[in-house]
């Protein structure tokens, strides 16, 4: 059975990885969002200003519905907070807000890696979408050699990858961004600043793990279709 194939188990690692991660997300974030920081200052107040500082002013801060649903959309240029960051004063709010100012200004600076990451997202979010039905077929109907629809499928999926592996220096540099931003603003002090390094790293920990799994279910893919040689 394809499901049941021994090559399954390269999967389960990462798989307890990212339920580990969204945990750690989770309680780290119900951590730090206790109480302002001393600054007083919001999400929001402190990505306008910090976007302004960095020659970034031009993007807009705009509230967004629900929990943790922060980003920067590049195609827009906007900055979208969740209401539990736009106008909390929390480390937790003032850490995500810097994080995702960070993209902008990566973004106003043509930080390289984020300009190719955005040129494959195209790619990845059609491989994403195509690549395991159009594997699961050709394997399926094949018998005693690879299907070509087997190869369009491992080709779109490791875009997918590709997409996956270069989020990870991306949001790494944001964070690094965002911790050194909050420092020479003031907007977070001493040990205030450990709080917002917890969350960004719990954060990241989830992006390393969505990277370990799609790594390996693109060697699993490429062991099924070895098996049918």
């Amino acid at each position: 059975m394809f499901f049941w194939d021994w090559s399954i188990f390269l999967v389960i690692p990462p798989f307890i990885l990212a339920i580990y991660a969204q945990s750690r997300v989770k309680n780290t974030y119900a951590k730090f969002s206790r109480g302002p920081a001393a600054s007083r200052i919001s999400g929001a107040e402190a990505a306008r200003r910090i976007l302004s500082a960095s020659g970034a002013g031009n993007v807009p801060v705009e509230r967004t519905k629900g929990r943790l649903s922060d980003h920067y959309d590049p195609q827009k240029k906007v900055l979208r907070l969740s209401e539990g960051v736009h106008d909390s004063q929390s480390l937790a709010a003032l850490g995500i807000a810097a994080h995702e100012a960070g993209h902008a200004i990566q973004h106003a600076q043509g930080y390289a890696p984020l300009q190719l990451r955005n040129t494959l997202f195209p790619v990845a979010n059609l491989g994403s979408t195509l690549a395991f039905p159009l594997f699961f077929i050709g394997f399926l109907f094949s018998r005693n050699s690879p299907s070509i629809l087997m190869d369009i499928g491992i080709f779109l999926f490791a875009g997918a990858v590709l997409f996956s592996v270069l989020t990870l220096p991306v949001e790494f540099d944001a964070s690094k961004r965002a911790m050194a931003l909050l420092k020479d603003t003031g907007f977070l002090r001493g040990e205030e600043l450990n709080g917002a390094r917890s969350v960004l790293s719990a954060a990241a920990l989830t992006y390393v793990a969505s990277t370990a799994m799609a790594a390996m279910q693109l060697v699993r893919m490429f062991i099924l279709r070895g098996s049918r040689d």
